[in-house]
């Protein structure tokens, strides 16, 4: 068999516009929720219902996806999902009700992981070391586009049309997007490197791959980091609009701002993670997302709902998240050399296992002020520091050397 051809130079553009495709289904309705609990005459934890599910059937999706990837290639499973992606979008504009769109959502997001678990999964084919981590960066600005222009495109879209209309343009998103992958994307697996679908060997990898501490730690961190970044995508529509009185469009503009400094963290993760080391870096934007979160806290408790407060809060918060949200994915999935598909998969998975917990305490926790955010940025802030000194200690470093699972390979019958 011949090997998989070079990848060409529009590699990482392709990449890029792909990868937001996981992020968009997600941010770019949320202005939507106040209009939707009262146009399908349900409640606000219903509606964030619909952000859970979905996020739960990312997670569910990453590891079957990335297993399938590892056996048929990246582009075919990649295209397939975006199929998916088109249909589930024109099924969400037509819901009837919260229980259909909350079942079409699930659907949903176990189609779109696929433009997040594959893009890292060509990335890994493609580069290794330090430069995979900068591209992880980089791929991460792309995806941290989603929160900075989603939610001012859908506020607008909500404030002149109707939330339908937003789930109208995830279809035409997706569906371009798949024309790009169709005729630009080239296959990165060679045919000599992939691995056939046997559950027993899946499973050995899956476990093996599980079993290194390090990897665990990372993927952990990716997982509160990536919480704390969603929460606010969740509770601020809520917060804005509901307890401040924010127009959907001016909301929008707000998460604009703050998703800009989310992505300003993503593009300081790709220039500096072949620059500094990997505590470094990581301990600066703990430093960045403690001081958001003090903000947070202390004007809760002071001066309660303020949009300053929140807005800026969140923006140092958000900051700190984009630079250790694809720092922790890249370092995570540099830790091995084959199987990475599936070890893409396990690392996404556990992150939204992880964002999905967050996202349902978030809906079902009183909003009446920026503590809930707060008190949530704490715990998360906490575990992520003492999980991050312990996995980037020099001792464990040593102990961390690259390795893979064992190779998955076909049963005799």
């Amino acid at each position: 068999m011949t090997n998989a051809p070079a990848p060409p130079r529009h590699l990482l553009a392709i990449l890029l516009c792909v990868i937001p495709l996981s992020q968009i289904p997600l941010d770019v309705y949320t202005p939507a929720l106040p209009q939707m609990v009262v146009d399908l005459g349900s409640t606000p934890a219903a509606l964030q219902g619909t952000v859970t599910v979905y996020m739960l059937g990312l997670a569910v999706g990453f590891i079957p996806v990335g297993v399938m990837a590892d056996a048929w290639g990246r582009k075919r499973v990649l295209l397939a999902s975006l199929v998916v992606v088109v249909a589930t979008s024109v099924l969400c504009a037509v819901a009837p009700n919260v229980g259909f769109l909350l079942a079409v959502r699930f659907l949903q997001g176990l189609a779109a992981c696929a433009c997040m678990v594959l893009s890292y999964a060509v990335a890994a084919d493609s580069f290794r070391g330090p430069k995979l981590t900068s591209v992880s960066g980089i791929l991460g600005a792309a995806w941290g586009l989603a929160p900075v222009i989603a939610p001012a495109v859908g506020g607008v879209l909500v404030q002149y049309t109707t939330w339908r209309m937003v789930f109208g343009l995830v279809a035409v998103l997706a569906a371009a997007v798949a024309v790009l992958v169709a005729t630009a994307l080239p296959e990165t697996l060679a045919p000599t490197n992939r691995t056939p679908i046997a559950v027993r060997a899946t499973s050995q990898a899956v476990a093996h791959t599980m079993r290194n501490p390090v990897f665990g730690c990372f993927v952990l961190v990716f997982g509160l980091m990536a919480s704390t970044q969603l929460a606010f995508g969740v509770a601020g529509p809520f917060l804005y609009q509901a307890g401040l009185g924010f127009a959907p469009a001016a909301y929008g503009a707000i998460a604009l701002a703050v998703g800009a400094a989310n992505l300003l963290g993503e593009l300081a993760c790709g220039y500096f993670a072949v620059r500094i080391s990997t505590r470094k870096l990581a301990c600066g934007a703990l430093a960045a997302f403690a001081l958001g979160t003090a903000v947070l806290l202390v004007s809760a408790l002071t001066i309660g709902l303020d949009a300053w407060a929140l807005t800026i809060g969140a923006a140092l918060a958000l900051a700190g998240c984009g630079v250790l949200c694809p720092q922790m994915y890249g370092l995570a999935l540099g830790l091995f050399t084959k199987n990475l598909g599936l070890v893409g998969g396990i690392a996404s998975a556990g992150c939204y296992l992880i964002v999905s917990v967050a996202l349902a305490a978030v809906g079902a926790l009183p909003e009446n002020d920026q503590s809930t955010l707060g008190w949530l940025y704490v715990v998360c802030g906490a575990a992520a520091f003492v999980l991050l000194i312990w996995a980037t200690a020099e001792r464990r470093a040593r102990h961390s050397q690259l390795e893979s699972p064992p190779p998955i390979r076909e049963q005799s019958s």
